[in-house]
């Protein structure tokens, strides 16, 4: 909670739930990226929060975008972005989302399927293409699938396919797991891509891209090491496995940037018990799973969560969303506690909810507006 949210919070009064986003947290994150990995390019993600008083802001400290959508490039561009700053990350895109972006002047994009790069080949010719693999999520709270991705074996031929089919085969790109919590993980994924590098060099093709993808810790309840050290490890893998002659390389952080930046007002709703007999309480919020708080499923993403109004003694609590569906509870598992004289109206702090909450938040189900975002 920064002394600008505090101040907002308290001076203004806005209406609960409602998303405050502190602007100065996010360039002091980018600045300390800059400071710790200066060697690499950002691409923001778009995707983790996708307000344009976010983008504008970042434009004006140098970055650069990745994007998934038409959408989030009409807002990229409709900011000042250039097209030449853009990357398209997704590697599941529509043929005329391909022409789409190419027309409007975008030149990166992603793949990781044959079918993907003869798309390409036909919207796009002629573009820098990246193909990404796939990696071991260990160690991340927010793991990600194996929708995204292909086996080095398969990557070598798909790069070699690109540049039959007339595109730049420029390099490779991983995603070791949002809030990656076990650093050895880049030098693994750092070793698979320099054995990528090696294999098509010997084919003829000198690949000229290393996109590291995103990792990169918010603070939530476990304590993370300092983004130094997260630098220190993907800059002490790139030099380990490429040596001197590294790579072009770029980020694409999006947790990191913006995840801590942002604190989430709800109110409380109601307090009751299942039985007599049970100690714990359910404190319900009046905003959920469905209101901006996706991450967690699973209880996975583990928000610190404060209250304002009331202090003192402790007792275990299981926290629920305000919608008439069973599956909107926050944690039921993860040993939360919040004060014994808490009661209906008192106001609850969610921080670090910066990224991935206005993103996620449903478009009216049960009636509940979006998540409402101030930025400051």
């Amino acid at each position: 909670m920064t002394s600008k949210i505090c101040r907002f919070l308290n001076e203004q009064h806005p209406s609960s739930p409602c998303l405050v986003v502190d602007l100065d947290v996010i360039a002091e994150n980018y600045d300390k990226l800059r400071t710790y990995l200066p060697v690499a390019d950002i691409y923001y993600a778009v995707k983790a929060n996708p307000a344009r008083e976010v983008v504008a802001h970042l434009i004006s400290l140098g970055s650069n975008f990745d994007v998934a959508s038409p959408a989030e490039i009409d807002l990229c561009l409709s900011c000042g972005v250039r097209p030449a700053s853009i990357s398209y990350g997704n590697t599941i895109k529509k043929q005329g989302d391909i022409a789409y972006a190419y027309e409007r002047g975008i030149r990166l994009f992603a793949f990781d399927s044959e079918a993907e790069v003869q798309k390409l080949a036909a919207a796009a010719p002629g573009s820098q293409v990246f193909c990404r693999i796939l990696v071991d999520n260990a160690g991340a709270e927010w793991p990600l699938s194996r929708k995204f991705g292909c086996d080095v074996e398969m990557a070598v031929d798909l790069l070699k396919f690109a540049r039959k089919m007339g595109l730049d085969p420029y390099g490779v790109a991983f995603h070791v797991g949002s809030q990656q919590t076990d650093l050895t993980q880049w030098d693994v994924a750092v070793g698979k891509t320099a054995m990528l590098f090696t294999a098509l060099n010997e084919a003829g093709i000198e690949l000229k891209l290393v996109n590291l993808g995103g990792g990169f810790p918010a603070q939530y309840r476990s304590e993370v090491d300092g983004l130094e050290v997260y630098c220190a490890a993907v800059m002490n893998a790139m030099t380990k496995h490429f040596r001197n002659n590294l790579p072009t390389m770029i980020l694409e952080p999006g947790r990191s940037l913006v995840g801590d930046s942002g604190v989430l007002q709800a109110e409380v709703v109601l307090i009751s018990r299942k039985s007599y007999q049970e100690e714990t309480r359910w404190i319900y919020l009046d905003v959920g799973r469905f209101g901006g708080l996706a991450e967690t499923e699973n209880e996975c993403i583990k928000y610190r969560i404060v209250t304002p109004d009331v202090d003192g003694a402790m007792g275990p609590v299981i926290l629920a969303g305000p919608t008439c569906d069973s599956a909107d509870i926050l944690y039921e598992r993860a040993g939360y506690e919040m004060p014994l004289d808490l009661k209906i109206g008192d106001r609850v702090h969610i921080l670090s909810t910066g990224a991935y909450t206005a993103s996620y938040s449903s478009v009216n189900f049960n009636g509940f507006a979006p998540l409402r975002s101030y930025f400051i």
